[in-house]
């Protein structure tokens, strides 16, 4: 009873911690681009290039000052690093103190994942509540998986989602005993933040329906987002590779990397934040083929960049909107040979697969898409078989997730045994 307890509450707590998070970030977006309704990307769009240039440059050097000070407190870690190699503690205020610092970056335009901060609150909320119940460390590693997916799940409103991915991709393993607690929590932390952000989609899908064309692009295309996936995984491997170690290059590389992606945002906008923006207009169909492929392109190299200035933020909204860039260039080639199905669809198939792969989480992959745009569920046939096919190549050439590959970096920094012997199989 007394876990039960506990998962309820820390549910709760990740619920509102994450709406709290995500109602902070909104707050230094407004301040940062000047706006008070509407859309991020619309008002990035309405500043000058000098606005975007000097707004990174300043967010780099605030970045740079948080990490300086994250560094020396020794302050917060990653989610998958305190599962994997702390039996899930995670120290609660030095945490937080990470996410905040995340969300600022994420406010001022860093093209990092907003997921990250409210992930550390719900799963620090965990590993806290566990130490004063005194629990056994199997019930802390999946309260704190739980939280962490609770927290994702209450600020992308994916309840579903969030319990799998705290179980399939956190914790390996899908089973009764690890889901039905995780369900529990993200519920509560779903609802709970409903008082705070209001119960509406993170996405607006058009009604995509399924085309035979879809079907066969998916099998053709399912494994390209693996391989895609595979060239995404390794570039954050070798960003985290590249953190600066030492304090001075530790507050210069954010400003350098940031002012560099304002200078590029010159010309595209789409660029800036968590990328959000970008899977939107994708779904939507608003892009031409030239500037899906330039934000291909340009989306991994920019998020590689701030991961490597040593900045804390999340993966997941960038992987995605790499995946419906993906989809959105081969799905406009596509049309050319058989019409029938509109350019959002294929970037939301896209998007779905690109994420099973680099996540290494095929059943939550497909379940999250579906949440986050409610509109999709018409295309789940293809989107199942992409989603299949990525994760099925990604397999095959055997790379680590991009949650993995951050862990097994600080495993061989500290000379510990190999890395598959704690990792979910």
């Amino acid at each position: 009873m007394r876990f039960w307890v506990l998962v309820a509450l820390i549910g709760v707590c990740a619920g509102l911690g994450g709406g709290v998070a995500l109602k902070f970030l909104e707050l230094v977006e407004h301040l940062v681009w000047g706006y008070k309704h509407g859309f991020l990307l619309g008002a990035i769009e309405r500043t000058s290039a000098l606005h975007r240039v000097v707004a990174l440059a300043l967010g780099g050097v605030i970045a740079g000052l948080g990490s300086l000070l994250l560094m020396r407190l020794k302050s917060g870690m990653e989610v998958s690093e305190a599962l994997w190699l702390r039996d899930g503690r995670m120290p609660l205020l030095p945490t937080i103190a990470r996410a905040v610092d995340s969300l600022v970056a994420v406010g001022f335009g860093a093209s990092l994942g907003l997921e990250a901060a409210p992930q550390q609150i719900g799963a620090s909320f965990a590993s806290a509540a566990s130490d004063w119940a005194r629990l056994p460390t199997w019930q802390r590693r999946l309260l704190v998986a739980s939280g962490a997916g609770a927290g994702m799940a209450a600020v992308y409103n994916m309840p579903l989602g969030g319990a799998l991915f705290a179980v399939e991709v956190m914790l390996g393993s899908i089973t009764l005993p690890l889901v039905l607690p995780a369900l529990v929590m993200t519920v509560a932390a779903t609802a709970s933040a409903w008082i705070v952000l209001g119960n509406v989609p993170t996405y607006f899908a058009p009604s995509f329906t399924v085309h035979a064309s879809q079907i066969v692009w998916a099998i053709i295309v399912g494994p390209l987002a693996g391989l895609v996936g595979v060239v995404w995984i390794r570039i954050v491997a070798r960003a985290y590779a590249a953190r600066p170690k030492l304090p001075l290059r530790r507050a210069l590389a954010p400003p350098l990397v940031f002012t560099a992606l304002g200078l590029v945002a010159i010309k595209y906008p789409q660029l800036l934040g968590n990328g959000k923006s970008m899977v939107q207009i994708a779904l939507l169909g608003r892009l031409s083929i030239g500037l899906f492929a330039a934000l291909l392109v340009l989306k991994p190299l920019m998020t590689g960049g701030a991961v490597g200035s040593g900045v804390p933020g999340g993966l997941f909204t960038p992987t995605l909107a790499i995946g419906t860039m993906l989809g959105g260039v081969a799905g406009s080639l596509w049309i050319h040979l058989w019409p029938g199905a509109s350019v959002g669809s294929y970037a939301f198939i896209g998007g779905a697969a690109m994420l099973g792969a680099a996540m290494q989480g095929p059943i939550s992959a497909v379940v999250m898409v579906l949440e986050l745009a409610p509109g999709g569920t018409g295309v789940v046939v293809p989107i199942v078989i992409a989603v299949a096919g990525g994760t099925i190549v990604a397999r095959i050439v055997g790379e680590h997730s991009i949650f993995a590959v951050r862990v097994a970096e600080r495993w061989s920094d500290e000379g510990r045994p190999a890395l598959e012997s704690v990792l979910p199989e």
